[in-house]
């Protein structure tokens, strides 16, 4: 193992070993070389390359032979193909060079470590050249008017390889020097060439691997003499219109070769060319009239020129001429067709002619004007007509009959032959039959079946479309044929109606009609399809066909698609000439979405989508549920309306109850006279100061009410009834008296309104208790209160229990007797601000005369505003119940309920005496 440094000494050392290099004669030597030396090699065969090393480098690098690696293009050849000849020579052998790539070299593995390149070659592989073919010279005139011979051959294939040709000749005794093309390879040009003498021709081709030559060819040079064209072409018209004269320069001169002449010529518009006989230009000339040409047409002239003999080659072409025939007059008369209208007038028709201006070749001119004659055939008798018309058409109204139409063209020579057209007053002829049409070769192909004894066919044709006339377009077809193409611009994708018409000597068929297409399409669109009535289960739809411009073809079918929002779409076909169909099967209150789609023979087109909502019940269901309803509704509304009636008296009794008229009470006309007295049973106790303290009219708004309910009336004792006398008295006095009695309330007791009817029951319900009246406290017409009275605050009439006088005993006297249950106090403080409040106690008790339910405690305590006038005492006083609302024996107990409210101003305060507190049980003033 070396260390650093003398490894580098050890490679070092080899390298020069390797590299030595022997000085002699100035020149370096390596240590070996390849032969052969850069060979040329032909494609495909065998090559085998030595590599020899020089006895020096055996000496001082140990290298030999079994060491060499060959190497082609820095790709190691396999060892395979090495052969180890000697311990200084090595070989590699290729059985097919096409494989072969240069470079090749030749290396070494010193110590077997460092590859080192010995010696490399270059390899060139290709092909030997090919025999020359096809060997031609053709002889030219100069410019300079110098003959001159260009040769021509077909080199072969490429070899791959620098490959030189040269072109030979030479006369039977003297040879010329080779000509050697220019930049190419396969022609060559020999100046100064003689006539009159044999010229061997021949082509030498040369590369590494070879040589080859075409064969010879022996010819005098004016026997391939190619002549300029003639020169100076010129066109005049001759003395007829279907003559032209042609004059021209020949560039060779007759005394060196005669020349014979080739004429063509065309119509300008037309790219077919046509020729003048050959023998007729077989001589030397320098002229020639061409006859039997169309009068005013335009023609293209040219013209060519070889030795007379036919030996040699046709010059090129000369420029082209124009020329123009003279005007001649027409060789035909137009062609004639008409179509008729309906007049309004049923005697007359509406008759258009037309016909087809003439073809340049037939009309031989310009065409100045139609001369249109029309001749009534009997039984109608009119005159000729005539018409000088310069347009293809002439509109006329004539009578029904038979006509004769003449046309005759004019131009500036003369007149056409006439055309004539025979209008029949009614087509009596035999149709055409079975009329079909087929694409063919981008062409419209018309045919049908003939009847017999036709003149002529007319076919007459027109585009159909929505957004333009249908222009009619017809030509003419002799009868003996039964089919033909239509010879206008037919475009595909477009509509067309075709009509044929038979015309007879004596009359015409009428005419059938088909619909045709050049080519189909699909649709430019698909229906919108609509829905027109929508059901449970099913929905009908409409659509509008498509329009002429739109189909593209002829609709085969329409297919209707449908769909829920999550379900498989379904498909329906319909015949093309509906525009309804019924979708059946549908679920009821679902969205469905439909299109539609159109197609032809080329394929369909769908139209946009749709969506549609199924009804949720059918035609009939909601009759069914709503008439059943309507009709049982009706029934009940009859059998309660006759309930109402029936029991009239009860209902009336219960929800309008007989109640007095107050307007005719006679309380009006009562006064007072007998003073207030204070009893033991007052509730409440009032202390004037003055009688400016007094409560002024009105100035109470609310009360409170004790009212007491009994279901028995021996619920309390006799001694706890008495105080109920005294209001039954007070009752009776106070029932004589008008609601409108004056003066200011101080208060209102709401009273239970008992009816004579009532009288048996032994409970009455809270809600016959009525609200009607108030306390009044002042005096009457400034006279000294003797007797709390009530004032009617109802609107509705007083009670019958009210009114009858004769259930109340003591009249006005027992007012003396009676105590009182209300007690007031009234005080005044100037310094206190604080509202008046009201309690209320209510006991449910029996009543066992007259259905009496109920009796009012009212204390009233507080203080009043100084805008009201007056005050009340600061200290509330409470009134202690008396024993009668105690607990009776059978357990029924009172009920006590407390109510407070404020004072209003007197702005504020209401005018009227309605109480402003209703609890329950009380009555509500309507």
């Amino acid at each position: 193992m070396f260390s650093g440094w003398s490894w580098a000494v050890h490679c070092l050392y080899l390298f020069l070993n390797i590299c030595s290099f022997e000085v002699s004669g100035g020149l370096v030597q390596s240590c070996g070389h390849i032969i052969p030396e850069s060979p040329v090699l032909a494609l495909g065969s065998n090559f085998t390359a030595l590599c020899i090393l020089n006895e020096s480098c055996l000496d001082f690098g140990n290298i030999y032979a079994s060491q060499i690696i060959w190497k082609m293009k820095n790709k190691v050849i396999p060892k395979e193909q090495y052969r180890e000849i000697n311990r200084t020579v090595s070989s590699v052998t290729f059985n097919d060079t096409s494989s072969l790539a240069s470079p090749l070299t030749c290396n070494v593995l010193a110590d077997g470590q460092i590859e080192q390149n010995i010696y490399g070659i270059s390899v060139t592989v290709g092909l030997p050249p090919e025999k020359p073919k096809n060997l031609s010279c053709i002889v030219y005139l100069s410019p300079k008017v110098e003959w001159y011979m260009n040769c021509t051959w077909n080199p072969g294939r490429h070899t791959f390889l620098d490959t030189r040709f040269r072109l030979k000749y030479m006369w039977p005794r003297e040879t010329f020097p080779d000509c050697i093309p220019e930049y190419v390879n396969n022609s060559c040009t020999i100046s100064d060439v003689q006539f009159f003498v044999n010229l061997e021709v021949w082509v030498e081709a040369a590369n590494a691997l070879g040589k080859a030559e075409s064969d010879h060819l022996v010819f005098d040079p004016i026997e391939i003499v190619k002549p300029p064209p003639p020169r100076n072409l010129s066109v005049n018209s001759g003395i007829l219109p279907t003559v032209l004269k042609l004059s021209w320069e020949n560039q060779i001169s007759t005394v060196v070769m005669e020349l014979k002449f080739n004429i063509r010529y065309r119509i300008s518009s037309d790219t077919n060319w046509m020729e003048v006989p050959p023998e007729d230009t077989a001589s030397p000339r320098t002229s020639f009239s061409i006859q039997g040409l169309r009068p005013y047409t335009e023609y293209v002239f040219s013209i060519r020129c070889m030795k007379e003999d036919g030996v040699g080659f046709w010059s090129d072409w000369s420029e082209e001429q124009i020329g123009v025939t003279t005007e001649d007059k027409p060789s035909k008369g137009p062609t004639i067709w008409r179509t008729i209208d309906v007049s309004p007038s049923p005697a007359f028709w509406i008759v258009r002619l037309m016909w087809k201006a003439l073809e340049p070749f037939e009309a031989n001119g310009v065409i100045l004007q139609y001369e249109v004659t029309i001749r009534a055939k009997p039984p109608l008798s009119h005159p000729p007509s005539r018409y000088n018309v310069t347009t293809t058409s002439l509109t006329l109204k004539l009578p029904n009959g038979t006509y004769e139409v003449t046309v005759v063209a004019h131009n500036r020579v003369g007149a056409s032959p006439p055309s004539v057209l025979l209008i029949p007053s009614s087509n009596s002829k035999a149709p055409v039959k079975n009329i079909r049409t087929l694409p063919k070769d981008g062409k419209l192909w018309v045919g049908w079946t003939a009847p017999n004894n036709v003149l002529k066919y007319v076919i007459e044709w027109c585009l159909m479309s929505n957004s333009s006339d249908c222009i009619t377009e017809w030509q003419t077809e002799p009868g003996n044929i039964q089919g033909t193409y239509l010879k206008g611009d037919i475009k595909p994708f477009k509509c067309y109606l075709i009509t044929v018409y038979p015309l007879f000597a004596d009359g015409q068929g009428s005419g059938q009609s088909v619909k045709a297409y050049l080519q189909q399409g699909r649709p430019s669109k698909g229906p919108t399809v609509q829905t027109k009535k929508v059901g449970k289960a099913e929905a009908v739809l409409t659509w509008n066909h498509l329009t002429v411009d739109e189909q593209n073809g002829f609709i085969r079918s329409y297919t209707i698609l449908y769909k829920t929002v999550d379900g498989n779409e379904t498909a329906v076909s319909v015949d093309p000439s509906k525009t309804e169909y019924t979708l059946s099967s549908l679920t009821s209150d679902t969205l469905y979405t439909v299109r539609m789609m159109a197609y032809t023979d080329a394929g369909g087109r769908s139209g946009p989508d749709f969506t549609f909502t199924t009804q949720k019940f059918g035609r009939g269901e909601i009759e069914a549920i709503v008439v059943p309803v309507c009709l049982a509704f009706l029934l009940i509304v009859l059998l309660g309306v006759l309930f109402c009636f029936n029991k009239r008296d009860l209902i009336k009794k219960h929800i309008w109850p007989n109640v007095p008229d107050p307007s005719k009470s006679n309380i009006a006309q009562w006064s007072p006279q007998v003073p207030a007295k204070a009893t033991s049973f007052s509730f409440f106790q009032h202390d004037f100061s003055s009688k400016d303290q007094m409560y002024p009219e009105g100035s109470f708004t609310d009360v409170s009410v004790v009212e007491i309910e009994a279901d028995d009336k021996k619920s309390f004792s006799e001694q706890d009834l008495k105080p109920f006398d005294l209001l039954k008295k007070e009752k009776s006095t106070s029932e004589g008296h008008s609601s409108g009695i004056g003066g200011s309330s101080c208060m209102s007791s709401p009273r239970q309104s008992v009816s004579d009817s009532d009288e048996g029951e032994t409970t009455q319900n809270t809600s016959s208790t009525v609200q009607y009246s108030t306390v009044v406290l002042n005096g009457y017409r400034d006279q000294t209160p003797v007797q709390v009275f009530s004032r009617s605050e109802s609107t509705q009439p007083l009670l019958d229990s009210e009114e009858r006088l004769e259930d109340h005993a003591g009249g006005s006297d027992s007012t003396t007797q009676r105590q009182h249950y209300f007690k007031q106090h009234c005080g005044q403080d100037e310094t206190k601000t604080e509202r008046p409040f009201f309690e209320r106690a209510k006991q449910i008790i029996s009543a066992n005369e007259e259905d009496l339910a109920g009796f009012a405690q009212l204390q009233i305590s507080g203080q009043s505003s100084q805008p009201l006038g007056f005050e009340l005492e600061e200290n509330t006083q409470e009134a202690a119940l008396p024993d009668v609302l105690q607990t009776s024996s059978e357990g029924q107990t009172v009920r006590p309920e407390t109510v407070e409210g404020n004072i209003p101003s007197v702005d504020e305060m209401p005018k009227s005496y309605l109480p402003q507190t209703v609890r329950q049980g009380g009555y509500m003033p309507q």
